[in-house]
C-alpha cells in the first residue's frame, strides 16, 4: 500500500473523480504540450453522463493553455474503468502531436494502462485489515502506530495537521453559509439550520443535529466548489469532518489524538482503496459514503479507547451496512441524495462505535471479507446505478444542458 496522504488530499470539490482527477490529467498533459496550438478531449462513459453536473469540463479548461473542444460520449464505457477519457493535442497544421487515455479511479487518483499513477510509492507491507490486527494483537500496538514503523512520522503529522485544519474550517465556514446551492435544483443549504435547532434541545437529541449540521457544511461546502479534504472522496468529504469535529468538540480530544484516529482512518480508506475501490463509478456510493463511514468508525472507536479488535469491528460493521448502496446523484450533483447521505452516514460512523463498545471485538464477518464482498456487490451493479444519472433516484430527472 502506498502512504495514506494518498487518502486524504486537500483540493477543491465537488467531485474527486470527476473534478480533481481530470483537472489533474489535463494538467498533466498541458504541462507536456506546452506550445500545442489546440486540444480535444473525449470523455467517456460516467464521466461523460455526470461530468456537466459535477464540472468536468470547467476542470479541464482551466488547466489547458489552448483552445479545446470537449466530445461527450456517455454511452461508451472503455474496458478499463467507467471514468475514462482521451486528450490529443495539435500542432499547428493540425496534426496531432499526442494521444493519451487516462482514467479517473476515484479520490482523485489517476491510472494509465492499468498503472495508477501516484505521487507517493508503496510502503507498507502488510495490504490486509486481518495481516495488520495480527501485527497489533502480536506487539501490541495500535493501527496507527503500525502506520508510523513505515511512514516519516514528522511528515505525515505536518501534512495531517494541515487536513485537520482544513477539515475544520470547512466545517466552519458552512455553518456560517447561506443561500442555494450551485446547480438546477435549486437546493438551499441546511447546516447552519440544523446547527441552530440543534442548540435548543439537551443531551442526545443535540448531540445527533449537531453532528448532522457538521456533514451538511462540509458536504455543501464541496458542492459549492469550496476547499475539503477526500476522506476518501469528495462526494464522501463530509463524514470524518463531522465526526472528529463533533468528538473534538464534546470531548475536548487533543489535536495529538486526532492526527492519531485520522491515521487510523486513513489506513482503513487506503486498505479498500488499494483492495476494492472508492469510486462511485466502478462500485457505487458503497464505496464512498460506505467506506467514509467505515473510517469514520474506526476514528471514533479508536479515541473512545477501543482495541485493535473492536477498531476492525467498527469499520467493518459501518461498511457492512451500506453493502449495495447505489450511486444516482439527481441531474449528476454532488447534492442530492449525496449531502444528507453524509449526515446519516456520520450519525452511523458514531452508532457503529458503540456498538462495537458493548462487544469484546470478535465476530464472525471480517472487514476484509466485507471489502472484498463490496468490490463483487459493485461489479455485480448496472450501469444506471453507478454514477451515470440514468437509474435510482436520478432516473426521472432530466440531465443538465
Amino acid at each position: 500500500m502506498r502512504s495514506i496522504k494518498d487518502v486524504y488530499k486537500i483540493g477543491y470539490g465537488p467531485s474527486s473523480s470527476h473534478t480533481m482527477g481530470p483537472q489533474k490529467a489535463a494538467q498533466q498533459f498541458n504541462d507536456r504540450h506546452p506550445d500545442a496550438s489546440s486540444f480535444e478531449v473525449t470523455l467517456y462513459g460516467s464521466l461523460a453522463a455526470t461530468g456537466k453536473g459535477h464540472m468536468t469540463d470547467t476542470a479541464i479548461l482551466k488547466s489547458l493553455n489552448a483552445p479545446t473542444g470537449i466530445i461527450w460520449k456517455p454511452d461508451i464505457f472503455l474496458p478499463y474503468h467507467p471514468n475514462g477519457m482521451t486528450f490529443k493535442s495539435f500542432d499547428e497544421k493540425k496534426n496531432i502531436t499526442e494521444e493519451w487515455t487516462v482514467y479517473s479511479i476515484g479520490g482523485g487518483d489517476l491510472a494509465v494502462e492499468g498503472q495508477e499513477a501516484s505521487l507517493y510509492d508503496e510502503i507498507y507491507p502488510l495490504n490486509f485489515m486481518t495481516e495488520i490486527l495480527d501485527w497489533c494483537e502480536k506487539t501490541g500496538r495500535s493501527y496507527w502506530e503500525y502506520v508510523i514503523q513505515y511512514e516519516n512520522q514528522t511528515e505525515l503529522s505536518d501534512y495531517l495537521m494541515e487536513v485537520w485544519q482544513v477539515m475544520k474550517e470547512a466545517v466552519e465556514r458552512g455553518l456560517q453559509a447561506e443561500g442555494v446551492l450551485p446547480g438546477p435544483l435549486n437546493l438551499s443549504r441546511k447546516a447552519a439550520y440544523y446547527h441552530i435547532k440543534a442548540t435548543g434541545f439537551t443531551h442526545t437529541l443535540k448531540s445527533r443535529g449537531m453532528v448532522f449540521s457538521y456533514a451538511l457544511a462540509v458536504s455543501e461546502e464541496n458542492a459549492s466548489g469550496g476547499k475539503i479534504v477526500t476522506a476518501p472522496t469528495c462526494g464522501s468529504c463530509g463524514v470524518m469532518p463531522a465526526v472528529l469535529y463533533h468528538l473534538s468538540k464534546s470531548y475536548e480530544f487533543s489535536d495529538i489524538r486526532i492526527l492519531r484516529a485520522l491515521m487510523t482512518s486513513g489506513l482503513i480508506g487506503n486498505i479498500v482503496r488499494t483492495n476494492a475501490s472508492i469510486s462511485g463509478a466502478e462500485v457505487g456510493c458503497q464505496g464512498e459514503v460506505g467506506v467514509a463511514c467505515a473510517m469514520a468508525a474506526g476514528a471514533a472507536n479508536q479515541l473512545f479507547g477501543g482495541s485493535p479488535a473492536q477498531i476492525e469491528y467498527s469499520a467493518e460493521m459501518a461498511l457492512e451496512h451500506h453493502l449495495g448502496m447505489t450511486c444516482d446523484p439527481i441531474c449528476g450533483l454532488v447534492q442530492i441524495p449525496c449531502i444528507e447521505r453524509n449526515a446519516f452516514a456520520a450519525a452511523r460512523a458514531l452508532d457503529s462505535n458503540i456498538y462495537s463498545t458493548f462487544t469484546d471485538g470478535h465476530h464472525r464477518v471480517s472487514f476484509d471479507k466485507v471489502v472484498e464482498t463490496m468490490m463483487e456487490t459493485g461489479n455485480d451493479l448496472p450501469s444506471p446505478y453507478k454514477e451515470t444519472s440514468t437509474g435510482g433516484l436520478a432516473r426521472d430527472f432530466e440531465q443538465m444542458d
